[in-house]
């Protein structure tokens, strides 16, 4: 039941928000749940990233053939390099809200931003602002958020266990029900 309320909230937030909008009203216009914010991720979302991601403290490949260290870390990341855990904590928690913040117009709440961004930290901003999911999210249409997210499974061409599990705990938890296995 509380799941249909909750969708219920945010079908008409997302409609008055369209209607805003329509009407070209201003920012100023708009109610304040609709005012720019920030939002930030959770303890839950820092959890879930480190299950999938793990956190190795010296450079590898991973299955994608890209340099990565710490929980999933590749900007930068050359052979040889080393990170101590805490290094690894910091950058987990500096890098990774800003894309879904600056990419979502529909309005959402803790666990679909927490999905967001566990999708967003595995998978760039750049899949996000070509994502089909980023489309059909922002047109309000939630209940196909987590189908769009299952589709972003593989690596190198092959559909991967570890990244299926991961899109579907991100559906999981973007539809507010548990995400752990």
């Amino acid at each position: 039941c509380y799941a249909f309320v909750e969708g219920l909230y945010f079908w008409h937030l997302n409609l008055l928000y369209r209607l805003y909008t329509m009407l070209g009203c201003g920012s100023a216009m708009l109610p304040h749940f609709f005012q720019e914010k920030q939002m930030k991720i959770s303890n839950n979302e820092l959890e879930l990233i480190k299950h999938f991601e793990g956190c190795v403290l010296t450079a590898y490949k991973c299955p994608a053939g890209v340099w990565t260290i710490g929980y999933g870390h590749t900007k930068d990341v050359q052979p040889g390099d080393e990170w101590s855990e805490s290094h690894a904590d910091h950058m987990l928690e500096v890098e990774i809200e800003g894309y879904v913040n600056n990419s979502v117009t529909a309005p959402i709440n803790q666990d679909q931003f927490d999905a967001l961004v566990s999708w967003v930290y595995n998978l760039g901003g750049g899949n996000l602002k070509a994502s089909t999911m980023l489309k059909v999210l922002n047109a309000g249409q939630y209940e196909e958020v987590p189908a769009q997210m299952m589709r972003w499974n593989k690596a190198g061409g092959k559909v991967l266990e570890g990244l299926t599990r991961r899109r579907q705990a991100e559906a999981n938890l973007f539809m507010g029900k548990e995400w752990k296995e």
